[in-house]
């Protein structure tokens, strides 16, 4: 008897550690989600931000951020919670006129479910009549099936040092 419990025992254990080691393989392709398919939502969001932006919309702009999203932009305002940042928005795009665009230069995800975005930020056609060429970058999370805007980050390029494209240091 004692043989048989011995023997039922090693087989459970087997098993056991058969089907935690199939836990621990990856997920066959189909049945992850796909990170191209991420990336082009990420992308999506990115371009319907400035044409909400282009239209002056706080209908548009505002689903497209989370509740405590916030904002530090190239002048030193920290604009912090949805309402005030497209209040800002709204208020800076009215000041300064002109055409925003965002060329998203790379898309890193630093979870499934978070985004990081750097782009070539250009205003042009200011009423200054300059134009601006500045860096951005965006922060982006997954709710559910949705991507959002939950930070962004914009930059003036310091003189004559900056580099040309986002470097990574190692």
């Amino acid at each position: 008897m004692m043989f048989r419990y011995r023997a039922c025992s090693i087989s459970v254990t087997l098993a056991a550690a058969a089907a935690a080691g199939w836990a621990l393989l990856p997920l066959p392709a189909q049945s992850r989600p796909s990170r191209a398919n991420d990336e082009a939502s990420v992308r999506a969001v990115v371009q319907q931000y400035v044409a909400a932006r282009e239209a002056q919309d706080p209908k548009l702009i505002q689903p497209l951020f989370t509740t405590d999203a916030d904002q530090l932009v190239s002048d030193g305002v920290w604009r912090r919670g949805r309402e005030v940042l497209v209040q800002g928005m709204l208020q800076s795009s009215q000041r300064t006129g002109g055409r925003r665009t965002i060329e998203v230069e790379t898309v890193r995800f630093l979870a499934p479910t978070v985004a990081l975005v750097d782009g070539r930020y250009r205003q042009t056609g200011l009423n200054s009549g300059a134009n601006r060429d500045m860096w951005t970058s965006l922060t982006l999370v997954r709710e559910g099936k949705t991507w959002r805007i939950t930070a962004i980050r914009n930059m003036l390029p310091a003189p004559s040092s900056a580099p040309t494209s986002p470097k990574s240091e190692k």
